[in-house]
């Protein structure tokens, strides 16, 4: 077992392989690699010129931005003073950023560019901490003069310069890190309330990507591409702490508009995105099959058959047709390498959704592809709890327990209590939400973390993930559902960005608020010569709205009566995160939905064909509005636009 800090393994690599490839980022079209020794001089001298500012030992450092090397060198640097960070999303509002900020009590601020500092500036002031505030790329930045504002090179100069006085000084900080101390904090999406900052130690760290060890095949040197949010645990445990236990060679994407062609070009061997992320790159898979010529579309059909016939039998333990077997290399030469080349998988030995659960047909599209998708499921509070292993298992579960690395604690262990949730136990644990005990205290069940998510066990043990807790819904006559699973499904669609499932003790039937993805729908629409102006007039298209019943009915095909959705409406603009519709990892806001598209939905249950919406947005410039809009509510059983 490693009982090495973070930054201590990055000493270790700097001297016993200090010419080995570790970081790797694409810069105006050119990759740039970093060495394991440049990545810890440059960490060495973040380190003391922030040191040399007032960053201490058990201070916080926020860092906002894009993931770049910098960033995790920003994290790095904090972490070797003993300093806790806060990874934050590079979108984040400058009163978000300020809530966290004010929450971790923050002492520094790493930030990637302009916008990142012309927030950090904004808030400056009510942060009487604050000793620094260190920008990485200076592009616009020459007009910039602020007492707490340096740059990265004058940050560097001046920890070089510390270094020369004091030789000795970066290493003892780092030596004196301890397994227990705390790494990070990691926030809660905050869907119900204020963010929480879950406070992680480098032990967690360790005992979580230990776990991922023991489900996936991973090994040292190979190739990984990080773009999930650093914001997200799940990115700190593999681009971070397993880049560097292993290591891994991490690779940068040139911005987050280029990780697709990124990834073709790297084709690394482990690729990881959450569910929202996999359920984009099927949709766009299946909306450039809806585009291409008769031919290539039949071939392309063809082709998935065959693989899913072969891999699907191999993925669920069953034999696979004899016919299906010979025919799979004519469907690789013809279709299948292709767009695993398209799309940067065709070295990809581990494809990972991490997050909550995702659309089975998902899973067997990859698969079917020749991409072995598999889920690793957990929370950030409690840390990695389950995962498919091996080269079989079950794609309408989320696998099952992980196994803990000795040292670790004891092996986990979970029950589902009287209400459905999963309480577990074992490994590092949950260590409590930072300066709230009383928020930690609420999730201790006689010695058992509450999960707060609605499971079920499965005769092999397996877990089956339904929803959150709290969004287990029973309707008027007593019929329980859970609408995240039936959303889930429903965004496998290449036509359905977001769907909000409706339905609550005072309704009798399940109904459901859809997102059209515009790209998708606009592209479908344009082949077939159908007018419309706006995302508005879009959405409540006849067509359109036939389109959307039609994958409704699919999914309702599969699931109890009680459970289907009977009515619908299309949103009449896109859910925005900057107006509080999402969180920043694209999860629903519900109450604040419900709340804002109040005349939509009672309007749905009420039977109403046309309903009359009046929204207030929030236009790019800053500028506020009304957006009035005339939505088409829709039964899922009748044709588009009748009642």
């Amino acid at each position: 077992m490693k009982t090495q800090t973070l930054p201590q393994m990055l000493l270790a690599h700097a001297r016993t392989r200090p010419q080995q490839l570790a970081q790797r980022v694409k810069r105006k079209g050119i990759w740039r690699c970093h060495t394991w020794a440049e990545v810890q001089d440059t960490v060495r001298a973040l380190a003391l010129g922030a040191a040399a500012l007032g960053l201490e030992r058990g201070d916080t450092a926020v860092v906002v931005g894009e993931n770049e090397p910098e960033h995790f060198w920003s994290l790095f640097a904090a972490q070797s003073l003993g300093a806790k960070t806060v990874s934050v999303y590079p979108d984040a509002t400058a009163d978000e950023l300020l809530y966290l900020c004010e929450d971790s009590q923050a002492r520094f601020i790493f930030a990637q560019d302009q916008e990142q500092v012309d927030k950090a500036l904004a808030i400056a002031g009510k942060l009487p901490g604050l000793c620094g505030i260190a920008y990485w790329d200076d592009a616009g930045m020459w007009s910039y003069r602020h007492d707490l504002l340096h740059g990265f090179d004058t940050l560097c100069a001046a920890g070089r310069k510390e270094h020369e006085r004091h030789p000795e000084r970066f290493e003892q900080a780092v030596k004196a890190g301890r397994f227990d101390d705390l790494a990070l904090l990691t926030y809660t999406s905050g869907t119900t309330s204020k963010p929480k900052g879950v406070m992680v130690s480098h032990r967690w760290l360790v005992d979580n990507a230990s776990r991922m060890l023991s489900a996936l095949p991973l090994e040292p040197g190979m190739e990984y591409l990080s773009y999930t949010p650093l914001a997200w645990i799940t990115e700190q445990l593999l681009g971070v702490t397993l880049g560097l236990m292993l290591p891994l060679v991490v690779n940068f994407p040139e911005g987050p508009d280029q990780v697709l062609p990124n990834i073709r070009e790297l084709s690394p061997h482990m690729v990881l995105f959450g569910p929202r992320q996999w359920e984009s790159i099927a949709a766009t898979i299946e909306a450039r099959m809806l585009h291409a010529s008769r031919l290539p579309r039949a071939l392309y059909r063809w082709s998935v058959r065959v693989g899913h016939a072969v891999r699907v039998a191999r993925l669920e333990g069953r034999t696979a047709p004899l016919s299906a077997r010979l025919l799979l290399p004519l469907a690789e030469l013809l279709t299948l390498h292709a767009v695993r080349d398209q799309f940067g998988f065709l070295r990809s030995r581990i494809a990972v959704s991490g997050g909550t659960a995702m659309a089975p047909d998902v899973f067997r599209l990859f698969h079917a592809l020749g991409v072995p998708l598999r889920n690793i499921y957990g929370c950030s509070e409690f840390g990695l709890i389950a995962g498919h292993r091996g080269e079989r298992y079950d794609l309408e579960t989320v696998g099952p327990l992980l196994t803990v690395a000795p040292g670790f604690g004891a092996a986990l262990e979970s029950r589902v209590d009287a209400n459905g949730e999963l309480l577990l136990r074992g490994g590092t644990g949950f260590l409590g939400y930072w300066n709230k005990p009383e928020k930690t205290a609420a999730l201790d069940r006689d010695g058992w973390f509450a999960s707060g998510d609605a499971v079920r066990a499965t005769e092999r043990g397996e877990i089956v993930f339904l929803d959150r807790v709290e969004h287990l819904v029973k309707l008027a006559g007593g019929h329980a559902y859970p609408p995240q699973f039936i959303e889930t499904r429903l965004r496998f669609s290449p036509f359905i960005k977001d769907v909000m499932v409706l339905g609550d003790a005072t309704r009798p039937w399940v109904g459901a608020l859809v997102n059209i993805d515009m790209g998708v729908a606009s592209r479908w629409a344009e082949e077939r010569r159908i007018a419309f102006s706006t995302f508005t007039d879009l959405s409540q298209r006849p067509e359109i709205r036939a389109l959307v019943r039609d994958e409704i009915a699919r999914i309702n095909a599969f699931l109890p009566e009680g459970s289907r959705v009977v009515r619908f409406a299309n949103f009449p603009k896109e859910l925005d995160a900057d107006e509080g519709e999402l969180t920043r990892t694209r999860k629903l806001r519900r109450e604040f939905l419900e709340q804002r598209y109040r005349a939509l939905l009672e309007g749905l249950y009420a039977g109403a064909t046309d309903i009359d919406c009046q929204i207030a947005v929030t236009y790019q410039d800053g500028r506020q509005g009304v957006l009035r809009a005339k939505v088409t509510g829709t039964d899922v059983s009748t044709a588009a636009g009748t009642t």
